[in-house]
């Protein structure tokens, strides 16, 4: 693995939470105080890997993985607080109602308080010398390139969702600031897709595989197998791979670039993609009827290696691997991941914690898996002894997880948030397939205490996984 990239030369422990699901008010997590609070209990558990879901604008049903943008982000993870430090609102904008308090996100109720005080700040912005300002300017000729097209795609005043996108990167360069200071690095969440109206698709057409109406001619999914009979049907465009070749690649690096100006690791989803896709016709129902077209995922990845240097990538290369995967991914010394859930079928699973490889990224479980509480009610009984024989004792089956992670080989382990608090199963953050009712947990400010954090230390120091710590 001549190209590994030195984040992963060290062992360290991690927690999955997206930011829309931090403690607060407001209707949704953002990147104001909680986040800080956050990144200050992860430092005192010697947590020092934050990974979240993508942070791009929400599309279908709040997902993060259906963005309107690869570019922008999120307008709702502002913070109303850093805007209140800022002097762009007065302290009475921070008071809210107490429905907005509770222990779900709330994406219209969020979006009914939060852009009526965006506006005000807005107007307050203007209204003042900033918009002359060098770092206003230097944000609009950095981001040019696509901050247009998003203002076309987002309606309202274009003035206005270039201001919200450059006071969404002041707040997250600030904090990704405040969490470096203390040890914590942010690990990001690349969708290898885009949607379907994406503000992308609108701008850069020929980039996407679109027939002479500008629809898609085939949509994303994956084929039939043991667990979908139907196959997935994702819905995604498919891109134009010879039209990103002869523009060199250009959009794929801008969004590489900005992908490690926000985070210091990326999550590549969908990894498998950069081999081969599903290819399905538009109008099928089902995934059923697609067909393999392969991609030049090592072409790109070739490019991007050039232009950026070492890539510090996880590749999500779940699902039906083929040889050629393992060789794109051992090939650039990305590691690649493992899911503890998916281990105690057989004896002889690659997923169990010693077949670990040192260059991978083991997780109990992802946003798209049940809660380890919830993972072990529905074991059946074979797969519940191996567990228990392997795992040994145990208080509760999230915190034989958490120990089984922690003491993997794997360079990297990192757990959902609610298997760090051995939340019940109603915590679950996505359910695949079901369209309405994800992305809404939130973590209530009271469970993010001193005796969790020792706990977690204490077994962080044990694994050789603390910051600095020698493996």
């Amino acid at each position: 693995m001549t190209r590994l990239h030195p984040m992963f030369t060290q062992r360290a422990a991690g927690v999955l939470l997206h930011a829309t699901s931090l403690p607060g008010g407001h209707g949704i997590g953002d990147l104001g105080p909680g986040a800080r609070t956050f990144i200050d209990w992860m430092r005192s558990s010697g947590l020092s890997l934050w990974q979240m879901l993508p942070i791009g604008p929400v599309g279908r049903g709040n997902s993060p993985y259906s963005g309107r943008s690869a570019f922008a982000g999120e307008p709702l993870l502002i913070s109303i607080h850093e805007l209140i430090k800022d002097g762009l609102l007065p302290a009475s904008a921070a008071h809210c109602p107490a429905e907005l308090n509770g222990a779900r996100t709330r994406y219209a109720a969020a979006r009914r308080f939060k852009l009526p005080r965006f506006r005000t700040a807005f107007e307050n912005f203007h209204r003042s010398s900033r918009p002359r300002s060098k770092a206003y300017q230097s944000f609009l000729s950095s981001n040019r390139s696509w901050l247009h097209g998003w203002c076309d795609a987002a309606g309202g005043e274009p003035d206005e969702q270039i201001f919200l996108q450059y006071i969404f990167d002041r707040q997250w360069q600030s904090l990704r600031r405040y969490a470096n200071r203390r040890d914590v690095r942010l690990v990001g969440d690349l969708p290898i897709f885009v949607d379907v109206d994406c503000a992308d698709m609108q701008q850069h057409p020929e980039l996407f595989l679109l027939d002479r109406e500008g629809r898609p001619k085939s949509l994303t999914g994956a084929p039939p197998d043991d667990f979908s009979r139907d196959g997935q049907l994702w819905g995604h465009p498919h891109y134009r791979w010879s039209a990103h070749r002869d523009e060199n690649w250009k959009w794929w690096t801008s969004r590489f670039r900005q992908a490690f100006q926000r985070f210091d690791s990326v999550r590549l989803d969908h990894f498998l993609g950069f081999v081969r896709l599903w290819h399905i016709p538009l109008g099928e129902r089902t995934a059923r009827n697609g067909r393999w077209r392969s991609t030049p995922g090592r072409e790109l990845l070739e490019v991007l290696e050039k232009r950026l240097g070492r890539l510090p990538i996880i590749a999500e290369d779940l699902g039906v691997k083929t040889s050629a995967v393992d060789r794109l991914r051992d090939d650039f010394g990305f590691p690649g991941m493992r899911i503890l859930q998916w281990a105690f079928g057989s004896t002889t699973s690659g997923d169990l914690p010693h077949n670990h490889p040192i260059q991978s990224v083991v997780y109990p479980g992802t946003h798209d898996n049940e809660t380890a509480t919830g993972w072990f009610r529905h074991l059946d009984r074979k797969e519940r002894e191996r567990f228990k024989a392997y795992a040994g004792p145990m208080n509760s089956p999230a915190e034989g997880m958490t120990r089984l992670a922690f003491t993997s080989p794997a360079v990297w382990a990192i757990c959902q948030m609610q298997d760090l608090l051995e939340l019940s199963p109603g915590t679950r953050m996505n359910r695949p397939g079901v369209p309405t009712g994800n992305w809404t947990w939130r973590l209530s400010p009271g469970k993010l205490s001193s005796p969790q954090a020792r706990k977690l230390h204490q077994l962080v120091e044990s694994s050789g996984r603390l910051p600095g710590a020698t493996s």
